[in-house]
């Protein structure tokens, strides 16, 4: 899906806010955002397998959809700090109930056992 698309008015709301989540690492991030700001270090140490260039590129993506704020604290090194905007708790808490469905579809899959 091409980032565009959350910018289309004439395409499906639901088609609008996926295009702002899209990826691998946005709803992680999200999700830890959503329990308060982080630095991008402590993001990565978190998330292994998420490269610093993958990382800083989800986070500028985000930043630009309004979903998250960005911090720059005028010290040396200088120290970045990500956090959620309004915008984007409320993205996180629309995604709450998906999130709920998604744990029952994966117990129930659990419960079905592995297909032959």
């Amino acid at each position: 899906m091409t980032r565009s698309r959350a910018q289309d008015p004439n395409v499906c709301g639901v088609t609008a806010a996926i295009a702002v989540i899209d990826g691998k690492w946005k709803t992680v991030l999200l999700w830890m955002l959503e329990s308060g700001p982080h630095r991008p270090g402590e993001l990565r140490r978190r998330l292994p397998g998420l490269s610093e260039k993958v990382l800083t590129q989800a986070l500028r993506e985000m930043e630009a959809d309004g979903l998250v704020h960005r911090e720059v604290h005028d010290v040396l090194p200088l120290k970045t700090v990500y956090s959620l905007t309004p915008f984007g708790l409320d993205l996180a808490a629309a995604l709450a109930p998906l999130s709920d469905w998604g744990h029952r579809r994966l117990e129930k899959l659990a419960q079905a056992g592995p297909t032959p």
